[in-house]
């Protein structure tokens, strides 16, 4: 019966569970409430009121299942709270995968994953938000499994292939909680049988995952009798990790991997998210340092080599997406695992703070839990730094594109459905940049900048969906060659006199600068 089972489930969700689950809801709910209640798209999300999420040209086989629970519509506060909801299992996995019994070390890990900037740029993207955070759950469960279960890296692998089925980018995180499983199993003790055999069952769970991602991906696109695209460097997984610039590649994703630590702009951006990330790493160190006294590890030359070995391949491992696509545009989406570092530099204090000497597991405890403190405050305000500039950027937009209208309707031969050319970009000589972020959201894709406008089609859409009219706007490759002709260059940029005209039976609209005015 209904009644009975719900009671068996409540009998054998652990507190610890719970706690995790209700701090993350919670504070997604107070973080990101300013874009759960409105309908503030972004560039991207203009074109995708309606998105049946069909990726497995982009290899996300899995996406349009993951997002056909909240329907293809945009409704941004049911997508959200599903993605809310996904996270909060995310956050609960985590917890019993990290062993963390403390409720004050759970609600802060809980709060360090809902405020990371990342998320806030996923949440900028709305209309997926909820597939990819399946996704995320996915990836940690597939650690999880393998921890916990018999013949775990089966079950897991099988999780691991349908996270990589909705969003490729959530492979670090497994990568990376698998490398953390193994130093946990070198720092605890026990047979050294058993120690390999498990550290192995993680590499199993890794190659089965990619391999049955892989083999579903290319059956099904013989199916559809598709092929990869080229976005982002897709279409090149067939020769992922091989060919002659793969000692290249692993030299820039050490360079990209401390760029993006020390001038990424988001691990942060104050002087108190800067203090308590390195009071973090600090203790950290400190309590690592105590433990090798403690137990004597220097003694044993072999466990440094493998613990270097390993903490070595972590920049590798949170940037894998760099050696499966080289061209990648890597932008914030893709660095959600970064928020792993904190977060597991908190769980390794208050696991192993206890192996050390009372003063000094006082002081570290009390330290990482100020730090990861100020740095949750800190992230949640960059989040709303980012969506009050994102509300800024659909009111000038909104204000723009009435404007624009107006004029086009007003053009002396217009009538509804004449063919109207225009390239998408805003001029920043008569519409200089108003936005005054750029010093926190300038790596916070989807959130910066001033206008929505990139393209054609984002004018079309916006003016349809937001301002109800209908235009006929050509196609890109219909436009290149009005783009490139003398009366076209001779325009001014809107909202210049000539910066709207009819040349040979197409309304021009000549938006952005060509340094040719």
């Amino acid at each position: 019966m209904p009644t009975e089972f719900l009671t068996y489930l409540k009998r054998r969700i652990k507190p610890q569970w719970r706690t995790a689950f209700f701090a993350a809801l919670i504070f997604g709910l107070l973080i990101h409430m300013p874009v759960l209640i409105s309908d503030i798209p972004n560039h991207d999300g203009l074109d995708s009121m309606y998105f049946d999420q069909n990726m497995i040209t982009s290899g996300r086989f899995f996406l349009t299942v993951a997002c056909g629970f909240s329907s293809y519509y945009t409704i941004p506060w049911l997508i959200g709270l599903i993605g809310l909801l996904f996270l909060a299992a995310t956050c609960a996995a985590l917890t019993e995968l990290l062993e963390i019994e403390d409720s004050l070390v759970i609600i802060l890990l809980s709060g360090l994953l809902v405020s990371f900037p990342a998320l806030a740029s996923t949440f900028a993207y709305v209309f997926t938000m909820d597939g990819y955070m399946m996704g995320l759950f996915l990836s940690v469960l597939s650690v999880l499994l393998v921890r916990k279960t018999s013949k775990g890296f089966i079950w897991g692998g099988i999780s691991l292939a349908l996270s990589m089925g909705i969003y490729q980018a959530y492979l670090p995180f497994a990568i990376i909680l698998s490398i953390y499983s193994v130093i946990v199993i070198l720092i605890d003790g026990g047979n050294v049988r058993d120690k390999i055999k498990s550290i192995f069952n993680y590499l199993y769970m890794g190659i089965t995952g990619v391999a049955l991602y892989y083999i579903i991906l290319q059956v099904l696109l013989k199916i559809e009798g598709k092929e990869l695209a080229g976005y982002q460097g897709i279409s090149g997984m067939d020769s992922i990790g091989i060919g002659e610039g793969i000692g290249s590649t692993l030299i820039y994703i050490y360079k990209d991997f401390v760029s993006f630590i020390v001038k990424g702009n988001v691990l942060f951006h104050s002087v108190y998210s800067t203090v308590a990330l390195l009071v973090l790493t600090a203790l950290s160190l400190l309590v690592l340092l105590g433990m090798c006294f403690e137990r004597k590890w220097w003694k044993n030359p072999v466990f440094f080599v493998i613990m270097v070995l390993l903490v070595s391949g972590l920049p590798v491992a949170t940037n894998i997406i760099l050696i499966i696509s080289p061209n990648v545009t890597y932008h914030l989406l893709m660095r959600y695992q970064y928020i792993l570092y904190p977060v597991l530099m908190l769980a390794f204090i208050y696991r192993y703070g206890a192996g050390v000497k009372a003063r000094l597991r006082v002081f570290a405890a009390w330290g990482a839990a100020v730090s990861a403190a100020v740095m949750l405050f800190c992230y949640a305000v960059t989040d709303n730094i980012g969506y009050s500039n994102l509300q800024k950027r659909y009111e000038k937009t909104y204000a723009y594109c009435i404007r624009l209208l107006d004029r086009i309707e007003q053009t002396e031969g217009y009538y509804q459905g004449i063919p109207i050319a225009i390239v998408g970009v805003v001029g920043y000589v008569p519409y200089p940049e108003t936005d005054i972020t750029g010093d926190v959201t300038s790596g916070m894709i989807g959130l910066s900048g001033d206008y929505l406008l990139y393209t054609g089609s984002n004018y079309q859409e916006f003016i349809k969906n937001y301002l109800g009219a209908t235009l006929n706007f050509l196609e890109p490759e219909e436009v290149s060659d009005i783009y490139y002709s003398e009366e076209y260059i001779e325009m001014e940029s809107f909202p210049g006199e000539t910066s709207v005209k009819i040349i040979d039976g197409v309304l021009c609209v000549k938006t952005e600068n060509t340094g040719r005015d």
